[in-house]
């Protein structure tokens, strides 16, 4: 498992922190809410865990009530069964589900969300042509 980790903590590196617009990020298996890879010195929590699965399973509510995230309301811009995009003040965050995975990338007010964005989707649409 440590070599699939490093693999893919590579990939967030390569993908997602090289773009400039990505301050951190990971990826969730699905299956257990387990993390397979994080950025260098980014520990997502339990809860920053079940807030994103709980945005992907009521996506109504989500958009509807906003999520709670790193105990501050974010507002939900968009949430469906493939992406959630949430911001507060100039910062935010991009998650898209794949089959096997939530791949998550939060950006800060001095980086172009629209940067965050096409940079998760693209490493989400990578696992889903590659059936994870």
């Amino acid at each position: 498992p440590t070599q699939k980790m490093n693999v893919l903590s590579g990939l967030l590196q390569d993908s997602l922190i090289s773009t400039g617009h990505v301050e951190c990020c990971t990826i969730i298996k699905r299956s257990d809410g387990s993390i397979v890879a994080t950025s260098i010195g980014y520990e997502p929590t339990g809860e920053q865990v079940t807030a994103l699965q709980r945005a992907f399973e009521d996506s109504m509510a989500a958009r509807t009530q906003g999520i709670r995230f790193n105990g501050s309301l974010y507002k939900c811009v968009r949430a469906d069964k493939t992406s959630v995009y949430a911001k507060k003040e100039g910062s935010g965050f991009v998650a898209v589900q794949t089959s096997s995975y939530i791949v998550y990338g939060s950006y800060s007010s001095s980086m172009f969300p629209s940067v965050c964005v096409e940079a998760v989707e693209k490493l989400g649409e990578y696992f889903r042509e590659k059936k994870k």
